[in-house]
Parts: structure tokens; sequence; C-alpha cells
């Protein structure tokens, strides 16, 4: 029996590639019974098979989530952080499983999902890809060791120019992992880039620097820098299908779960 999904941003970027990804059956067991943007996206009453490049799947882009929800097993969502968050007490009524790729939520948008996860299973990550997540546990462990003895670490990443949000999901996730190593609160410790006389850096800064250009998918550096030498840790996309496979996979795992908020590392057993 297939798991049906409804996917939430389907004529974005990560929308089409995931659609393509079912389509052309990159995990096994899925359904496309579901493709939902905005009312003023090119495409929207088109098959959305066709719209993404793929084969046609017999389903229309259309703006209307409830109107299929109540079909779905799960819903893959990559839209923004205002359409995620403003969506989540309907998840939760409708019962629906949730993988949530969308980045650049605040607390109060944060503070909707989890709310949503007490009644459905969420999976919310800021990247999907199985070098990222397995990245982090790299990174935490390097900050352990690290910044105790002085190392200084800064996250630089690389975005495509269509990039709305920063630093990015992955940047967090990765700036988060280091906090957790050196044991920083994230939140304390953030400088977002530098400019004028911010002073001498201190110990307990983690940096981020975004880098917005061309269509580059996503780059990420974690540097941790000593005296006489220097660290780098970093990972490099060549292709969204990397992060598509990853949501497909966690659609498929989280649809067994209980309600509760899940991350990647769940999904893939780090």
């Amino acid at each position: 029996m297939s798991i049906k999904v409804v996917i939430q941003g389907a004529a974005g970027r990560m929308g089409k590639m995931l659609i393509r990804c079912i389509q052309e059956e990159k995990v096994a067991g899925l359904e496309l019974v579901g493709a939902i943007d905005l009312w003023d996206v090119p495409g929207i009453g088109e098959d959305a098979g066709l719209n993404s490049g793929a084969k046609a799947a017999g389903i229309k882009l259309t703006t209307d989530l409830a109107a299929v929800a109540a079909d779905a097993d799960v819903i893959i969502d990559f839209t923004s952080h205002f359409g995620t968050a403003g969506n989540a007490e309907r998840v939760a009524e409708w019962g629906t499983a949730w993988v949530i790729g969308t980045t650049g939520l605040g607390d109060a948008e944060l503070a909707e999902v989890n709310k949503a996860a007490e009644k459905v299973p969420v999976v919310m990550a800021g990247n999907m890809s199985l070098g990222i997540n397995l990245l982090c546990t790299l990174v935490e462990e390097a900050a352990r060791k690290l910044h105790a003895r002085g190392y200084d670490i800064e996250v630089i990443e690389r975005h495509h120019n269509q990039k709305k949000d920063a630093p990015s999901g992955t940047a967090l996730m990765l700036g988060q992992a280091a906090a957790d190593g050196a044991g920083l609160n994230l939140k304390d410790s953030q400088v977002d880039g530098r400019t004028g006389m911010p002073g001498a850096r201190t110990k307990e800064e983690i940096g981020f620097h975004a880098v917005r250009g061309g269509d580059i998918v996503g780059d990420h550096t974690v540097l941790m820098a000593g005296t006489g030498e220097m660290i780098e840790l970093s990972h490099r996309a060549t292709s969204r299908e990397t992060f598509a496979v990853g949501a497909l996979n966690a659609a498929a795992w989280v649809v067994e779960k209980k309600p509760g908020l899940y991350s990647m590392k769940d999904v893939l057993g780090l």
C-alpha cells in the first residue's frame, strides 16, 4: 500500500525536485496526491508532474491544501516561515504527518510547530541530506575537543541569489552542533558577519557569514582556527536531489511514528 504524499511549495525549486523524485520512484512506495502553492506562481492548474519536468502525474498544481490534506498520509512542506507556522494548527487538526524543510522560522513560529507536534509526528530539519547530518556529528565532536583549547569557530555558507533567509537553516544546524560541543548557548554566541569596529573576537563567539550568488545549491564550511593551525569541515551539495531524497525518506519514516518532533538524525539513525 502506497504512502500518500502532498507537496506544499510544489512550484518552487525543491517542490519540483520532490515531485520529479516521486515520479521517478527514487524512494519506493510513495504516491503524489497533492501539489500546492500560492495562487500567483506559474503553472497553477497545470499537471504537477509536467510542470516539474517529469512525466504526467494526473495531479494538478493547486492552491487549496485543505482539499487534499484529508487524503494524505504526510505533507512535505518547503514553503516560507509564515506559511509553515500558519498551517501548523490545521495540520494538527487533520492528523497528518508532517515533514518540514522550511527554514527561517522565528521563535513564535517554531512554537506553533512544536504545538502541532503534540498531536502529529513531525520531522523538521534545516537540511535533509545524509552528508550534512553526519557533518553535524563531526562538528560537535571537533568543537568538544578544540574549543576549550582556544580554537575559534566560524561558519561560512554559500547559496544561490534567490535564497531569502540568512544564515541558512543548515548553517544554523552546524552552528548549533558546534555550540553543543563547545558547551555554549548559540543564541548568546551567534555573531552574524562583522563590519565597522566590532572589537576583538571573544572566545564565546560563533561567527556566521552568508554568501549569495549565482545558482549555488549549497556550500557549508565550519572553520576552527587555533594558533598555528586551522581545521575546516565542509560539505558541498551539487544537486537538490540529495535533499529531496532525504525529505522523501523522512516522509516514509515519519508516517509510522507517534506524535513528536523528530530530526533527520532520528530518520537516519545517527
